[in-house]
């Protein structure tokens, strides 16, 4: 073939171009020659017969014979070797050859070299999507390896911290007793002991959401499930909430909407949990003299309870946050403790917890705001869905009304 001929013709000036152009020093460049010179057999074959895929061997030995930190930076691409190649080929062509020759080899080599570049490309972005899969494996398994230890403390530490709280919560009792008893006791004693209590009670309740996120983490949450009216629980929760919202000059109107009336069968007492967290979250987040709704509504198979607020809201991107467990929005130098003062902290386990009562409920939580603005107060509306249930999980609705359909026959 003619084209082979003129390939030969410029090879050995083409492989000194390209090894003087690209390797620096003598034993790179000869060593660098060496796999030019194989290139150059393959591509040869290439020509002959008309198959790019000869190109193919080298072309993958080269892709990995990049180190480690090369394929993490994405660096020694052979995109700009190639084209190299390819330039040095033109160069040295222009000059053996003539116009016409050149003309007819960079013709026959250009498809070729397209095929390298492709094939070649292809090759390194394979390589590159394994390094980040497996980088990406190594840091969920870190991540974890991370959450697991993080859950295993936060277990071991709950259980410890109760031992000495009992302690604390007993010798505090019995030094009220004794001032009871004393004949002259000091003038603010009976102060300071209500404050030791309300920093006791305040104190378990935090560890008692440690126990219950632990018992999340590790899908260890018990309910007993009973018949239950979700008015009741709303009734109550208000009732609860009276002195705060009088004191803060709230207002919480608790409407009746479909299907608040009608039993269905949960945990009464986690799901009360669950939507006091929710609620004293709208209180802590809603100005002096705000207002707080809850309705709801009823759907095939599922009842949604609605609790929305004019507080300062929430941003999108923190919308999925803020039911993960520690977090918290805004700076955390300027935390302070509080269930129900405005923006106050606390260790942000309720909305985790809150969203662990309602998916282990068969349920869904979620939030919508249309961001977080002070001074605007754009609200935040969270919405909990829970299923209907007529009979409970476990198959208990015939026990639990044996005794009534007994009295009625």
């Amino acid at each position: 073939m003619r084209v082979v001929e003129l390939f030969d013709q410029v090879r050995e000036r083409w492989g000194e171009r390209v090894a003087h152009r690209l390797a620096r020093g003598e034993s790179v460049r000869e060593g660098f020659r060496g796999e030019l010179n194989r290139y150059f057999d393959l591509m040869r074959q290439a020509i002959i017969s008309g198959d790019p895929a000869w190109l193919n061997d080298v072309l993958d030995q080269w892709t990995a014979a990049r180190t480690q930190s090369e394929r993490e930076q994405r660096e020694a691409s052979l995109a700009p070797i190639l084209g190299h190649i390819l330039l040095s080929l033109n160069h040295v062509a222009r000059e053996i050859l003539s116009d016409e020759d050149a003309l007819d080899l960079v013709s026959v080599v250009l498809p070729l070299h397209t095929h390298a570049l492709q094939y070649a490309s292809v090759q390194e972005a394979d390589i590159y999507v394994r390094h980040i899969s497996t980088e990406l494996e190594k840091a969920r398994t870190t991540l974890e390896r991370l959450d697991k230890s993080k859950s295993d403390f936060i277990s071991v530490a709950a259980h410890e911290l109760r031992t000495p709280l009992t302690l604390i919560e007993g010798y505090a009792s019995m030094l009220s007793d004794m001032y009871v008893r004393d004949s002259q006791p000091l003038p603010q004693a009976e102060l300071m002991f209500q404050g030791i209590g309300n920093g006791i009670h305040r104190l378990r309740e935090i560890i008692d959401d440690m126990i219950d996120v632990s018992l999340i983490d590790n899908d260890m949450l018990k309910l007993n499930f009973q018949p239950m009216w979700l008015n009741q629980l709303l009734n109550i929760a208000e009732q609860e909430l009276k002195n705060v919202i009088a004191e803060r000059g709230l207002t919480l109107e608790n409407e009746d909407f479909p299907g608040c009336n009608e039993m269905t069968f949960a945990d009464p007492e986690r799901l009360y949990q669950a939507i006091w967290n929710i609620l004293t979250n709208a209180v802590k987040y809603t100005p002096d003299h705000g207002k707080i709704t809850i309705s709801g509504r009823k759907l095939s198979g599922f009842i949604e309870v609605t609790i929305a607020d004019n507080g300062i809201g929430i941003d999108p991107e923190d919308q999925t946050r803020i039911f993960e467990k520690f977090s918290r929005l805004g700076n955390v130098a300027l935390h302070s403790s509080g269930k129900t003062k405005f923006k106050g902290g606390g260790p942000g386990l309720g909305l985790p917890i809150t969203k662990g009562i309602i998916e282990a409920h068969g349920g869904a939580i979620w939030v919508e705001s249309d961001g977080y603005d002070e001074n605007a107060c754009r609200g935040s509306i969270f919405h909990i869905l829970l299923p209907i249930r007529k009979e409970s999980p476990d198959g208990r609705l015939n026990k639990l009304f044996e005794p009534i359909n007994g009295a009625a026959l």
